[in-house]
């Protein structure tokens, strides 16, 4: 599936953390140059990947009917979001 997103465009995520059994859960993201931003209505799935000091937080979501993957790393604090 395409939705239109260049892999690893850096993100503005609004992220609800230390929510009962999951630690983090993106709630919405904005995307550079976008007016508004993207509500996230489902968190499909999670899972993470240790990248030499950082640890990279992968969210699998949905926004409505399209699926997107939201990654946080730990070490910058960044936000990315790639074609899931």
């Amino acid at each position: 599936m395409k939705n239109n997103i260049n892999n690893n465009e850096q993100v503005e995520v609004m992220a609800l953390f230390g929510y009962e059994m999951t630690p983090c859960q993106p709630l919405s993201f904005k995307r550079r140059g976008e007016a508004g931003e993207t509500e996230v209505t489902e968190l499909v799935r999670t899972r993470i990947s240790f990248v030499g000091n950082a640890a990279i937080h992968f969210f699998e979501v949905m926004a409505g009917k399209k699926r997107f993957e939201l990654s946080f790393n730990s070490n910058d604090l960044s936000w990315h979001l790639a074609a899931a």
